[in-house]
């Protein structure tokens, strides 16, 4: 089993910057596996943000790229979400999701991962 914790989330004016952080533990963690953000707004699907495998290789979203940074501190089993330039449409709760395999074929797709935090709450005011 896997536990997944994110933090970090908050309210922030348009152009502001927030890092989100989410911790994995458990017996069934390791550090191989891959790991991403994905976020869901009031009415609207969950949708992959950003994803991150063992050996840093990244995948991004096109409404976050150039924007967001995800990074990962396999000693301190800590997965990063550094945002900056938010944007009102930015709004939503973030989740951290963590995946046994070292590889997936679709980063962003929410069935590639079988373990899913709790969500932080992320709000861009205009």
């Amino acid at each position: 089993q896997v536990q997944v914790v994110e933090s970090g989330g908050g309210s922030v004016q348009a152009g502001g910057s927030l890092r989100l952080s989410c911790t994995a533990s458990g017996s069934g963690y390791s550090r191989h596996h891959y790991m991403g953000w994905f976020r869901q707004a009031p009415g609207k699907e969950r949708e992959g943000v950003a994803a991150i495998d063992f050996s840093g290789a990244t995948t991004y979203a096109a409404s976050v790229k150039g924007r967001f940074t995800i990074s990962k501190d396999n000693a301190k089993s800590t997965l990063y979400l550094q945002m900056n330039s938010l944007k009102p449409e930015d709004t939503a709760m973030y989740y951290c999701a963590v995946e046994e395999r070292p590889w997936v074929q679709w980063p962003l797709r929410l069935d590639e991962y079988n373990y899913w935090g709790q969500g932080t709450q992320v709000t861009v005011s205009s």
